[in-house]
């Protein structure tokens, strides 16, 4: 029969991919989570990872089995979680994700304004590009995620509660020879260079469709995940970009800045998780502040 330890054992080996790093995550002897997790494999008749001396992977039977036991693991500690709020007690661990562009959301005061009210929750916050955050949400691995996902097919399977919304902004150096304009069409940047967020970024995504609307491919130069980087680049004469209007008139180096528009681009960060998610008490709780936070913007 299996056990919950082993569910964690497995889970925490998927995740670190190699025996000692799982072992030292769940505070336990690696000879003893190596022997748990082959007792399992023999216990179910199959090979649940394939050993390297590198790396441990899980095998097809072993994926399937992860993500049960990651809901598995995920209910048993919602009960516990909501067994302690019987007790007026909210505690427990939130694990989330954010976008590397936020825009105007403000995630930071939303996490310090919850850690001062729930002070015996854990949070962990992980930024990734939100295509990436909607996998993970959909695996279970992320209980909830601030994400920017603008078309249907990348929101498949979850549900999204809008939380801001601001206009997307072209970007230029202070010497552009277009830096006197305050607004510009996609159409006028087709000669220009841009710096550009890495592949699958949902900015860089509803750039390129505009861009090609308007019968071009936009150069990109320079590419990163970072705003702040992409601005830098752009004030040294790299080349043009797209932001979110709070990131492009946030303190740093002089950069101008014009609307954007034949189309206009809005940039919106939702609340996204799972559907049919059962969230923790924790998690219900950040879920609710930043509905808040959100309404007191507006």
């Amino acid at each position: 029969m299996m056990e919950l330890r082993q569910l964690r054992y497995l889970v925490a080996l998927a995740d670190e991919g190699h025996f000692t790093r799982a072992a030292a995550r769940e505070r336990v002897a690696q000879p003893a989570l190596s022997q748990q997790i082959r007792k399992l494999e023999d216990e179910l008749g199959v090979a649940l990872f394939d050993r390297t001396t590198r790396r441990v992977a899980p095998t097809e039977a072993g994926t399937l089995l992860i993500a049960r036991a990651r809901r598995i693991l995920a209910e048993v500690d919602d009960a516990g979680a909501e067994l302690r709020q019987l007790t007026g007690l909210v505690a427990g661990r939130v694990t989330i994700g954010l976008t590397q562009t936020p825009g105007p959301f403000d995630l930071p005061r939303l996490l310090a304004a919850f850690h001062a009210d729930f002070p015996l929750v854990e949070l962990a916050v992980r930024e990734d590009l939100s295509t990436v955050l909607a996998e993970q949400l959909r695996a279970d691995t992320l209980d909830l995620a601030f994400v920017s996902l603008a078309q249907q097919e990348q929101s498949r399977g979850l549900v999204l509660h809008p939380l801001a919304r601001e206009p997307l902004v072209v970007v230029l150096p202070s010497a552009h020879r277009l830096a006197h304009r305050r607004q510009l069409t996609i159409g006028e940047l087709r000669e220009e260079e841009f710096v550009g967020f890495s592949e699958g970024a949902t900015i860089r995504d509803a750039v390129r469709r505009s861009a090609l609307a308007a019968g071009f491919e936009p150069r990109i130069a320079f590419e990163t995940r970072e705003v702040a980087r992409a601005r830098a680049f752009v004030a040294e004469g790299l080349g043009v970009a797209v932001l979110p209007r709070s990131d492009a008139t946030a303190p740093g180096p002089p950069v101008r800045i014009a609307a954007l528009r034949e189309p206009s681009l809005v940039h919106g960060i939702s609340l996204a998780w799972r559907e049919g998610k059962r969230h923790s008490p924790a998690a219900r709780a950040l879920h609710e502040q930043a509905q808040r936070r959100a309404r007191l913007r507006h």
